[in-house]
Parts: C-alpha cells; structure tokens; sequence
C-alpha cells in the first residue's frame, strides 16, 4: 500500500548545498524570485562529494560561491530539497541553468537520510569554469575548512571540470 503524502511523487530530491541550505536563501528566493509553497528539506549525509568554493566570484556581490566536485574518502552533511516542479523552476532562475549550473541526476552518490540509500538525487553542478571547483595549490577547497569572506581572497585555477558521475538534464526536463 502507498502512504506516500499528496504530491510527493510530483517533487524531485535536489541535493543542497552552499547557500542553497539556509533559511534566509529560501525567502530570498520568495521575495527575489516568487518561490512559493512549503519548502521539504532533510540533513542527509554524503559520501564521496564535497561543497568546495568555485573558481569564479558572484557579479552581484564579489563573493565566492560553493560549488560540488567528487571528493573520494570524504563525507559531509547537507540537505535534500525535495522540490516541487515550480520550486525547480526558481531554483533553474536563480542557479542559472545552462549557463553558470547545469541541473543533473547524480548517478550511484552515496547519499544517506538517516542512513538510507537515496536514489535519484539530483544536483546543481558547474556549468562553466567560473563554476567549476578553485583549485589552490592543485586542490580543492572545501566550504567546511574556508569562511566565505577569506574564500573570496583565494587564488588559484579552474579545475577541468566537477568530476562528478552524473547525468546533466536538458533544460527543458526538470525532473526524473
């Protein structure tokens, strides 16, 4: 028997990360944006992928903005945004799909709401190199170990990519 609640099938898992897990984002993104509707999230844990500054700063405010790459061996805590096709709409705005982000499935990511395996997680990953992980010293910079006000002091490289397996959706699909 199913029990899942009402319009549950209809959201799509969105793995956040960055900015895109705090409180004050969410009425950022109603007041900026016109998200509406309750906002489902869960802390999950991940393995094996990281929240790392990106290469390139913001336009609007000069900040470094987090970014996701493969990390083997390393596990952090985020949030599963479990959101529904219009939240996914704002969210394609405000990432900006296509050009900076590229919205994909993450394919057999190791990660975990109270310890179970999700499926079909998906992610905003770099697009670009502006978006693509800041390499210091040949090494990525986790969100975890670096303030956000010295992340923008940060010199380095693009990386070649995020390194992540995952599946980029075309913008027309948004979710699975």
């Amino acid at each position: 028997m199913d029990t899942a609640p009402p319009g549950w099938r209809s959201r799509t898992p969105v793995l956040a990360y960055g900015s895109n897990a705090c409180p004050s984002k969410i009425t950022w993104l109603r007041t900026q944006l016109g998200l509406t509707g309750p906002v489902v999230a869960a802390r999950v844990q991940c393995t094996g992928l990281a929240a790392v500054w990106a290469a390139g700063l913001r336009q609007r405010d000069g900040q470094r903005p987090a970014t996701l790459t493969a990390l083997p061996g390393v596990t952090e805590d985020h949030f599963v945004w479990f959101a529904t096709p219009e939240q996914l709409a704002v969210l394609d705005v405000c990432e900006g799909r296509g050009n900076r982000y590229d919205l994909a499935m993450l394919d057999n990511a190791d990660i975990r709401l109270d310890g179970v395996l999700l499926s079909g997680v998906h992610a905003y990953v770099g697009a670009a190199p502006v978006r693509f992980p800041l390499l210091v010293n040949g090494s990525p910079v986790r969100v975890a170990e670096v303030a956000q006000a010295d992340a923008a002091l940060l010199t380095g490289e693009p990386a070649a990519g995020h390194g992540l397996a995952c599946t980029v959706l075309p913008p027309e699909r948004t979710f699975s």
